[in-house]
């Protein structure tokens, strides 16, 4: 979608969002420069024009960019009142239990109503990988995840596809609260651990795809907010991009 004041987009996976040290072009801020010239909002400088939120590289899925500074502001708001509807899409080991005597025991996790899991800690870089985010309760920035099992994959509940959604949106938020509570991402290279998913609990076939899965199962999947400029409620959907897609498949004929 694109109008004067904005521009939603479907990342692939692989992408980096903006310039950094080691990806100087093939960025998305590159294609959108490309795309809309001087338009975009410069209140991220000459490396951020325009970006109000980002997702990982290796994450997929939907990203809204300002095209204006009003545009800029309004939706940098909507973000910091954590008014801004994100539902994403995750492939994850084991499934999330209520009746799980092990989650009872982890700090910060519990579940809501309708089996909803529920993770609640802080954020903050991890002590000696300063590329990594880690699980922290004093200090930090406050973080929020939810989520739901979609479906389970194979036995004893070996692997599921789960909704995820953020109350708050911090670096890496979705891959480190999963891994904190004992459900890392398949093909999460930095969280997810040494964990694979075995031949007899999901088939040989099913097994050897996630083994091979070669980034963390992640999708940004939709994205609703208020209109900057109309006053208008969007929403957005994309689907689950071929490769995501392949891996789900493969593991329902599994299960």
């Amino acid at each position: 979608h694109e109008d004067a004041d904005l521009i939603v987009i479907d990342k692939p996976a692989g992408m980096v969002v903006h310039p950094a040290p080691g990806s100087p072009s093939g960025t998305l801020v590159n294609a959108l420069l490309h795309h809309c010239g001087d338009s975009l909002s410069g209140i991220g400088g000459a490396r951020r024009p325009g970006i109000v939120h980002r997702i990982d590289k290796d994450t997929s899925g939907l990203l809204v960019v300002a095209k204006t500074t009003r545009a800029h502001h309004a939706l940098a708001e909507q973000f910091a009142a954590h008014t801004v509807h994100r539902h994403y899409l995750a492939v994850a080991h084991g499934r999330p239990d209520a009746a799980d005597p092990r989650l009872r025991g982890v700090p910060g996790v519990a579940f809501e109503p309708g089996g909803t899991l529920r993770i609640a800690t802080g954020l903050d870089r991890h002590r000696t990988d300063r590329q990594r985010q880690a699980v922290t309760f004093t200090g930090g920035r406050a973080a929020v995840t939810r989520a739901r099992v979609v479906q389970g994959f194979g036995e004893p509940a070996a692997a599921c596809l789960l909704e995820c959604w953020l109350e708050t949106g911090r670096t890496h938020q979705i891959r480190v609260h999963l891994a904190h509570a004992g459900h890392g991402l398949i093909g999460d290279p930095v969280y997810g651990g040494q964990r694979k998913l075995g031949p007899r609990a999901v088939g040989p076939a099913a097994a050897a795809a996630a083994a091979a899965f070669p980034r963390q199962a992640l999708h940004a999947a939709t994205l609703g907010f208020t209109h900057p400029v109309t006053g208008q409620s969007m929403h957005f959907a994309a689907p689950m991009p071929a490769d995501l897609a392949a891996l789900v498949a493969v593991l329902r004929g599994g299960a």
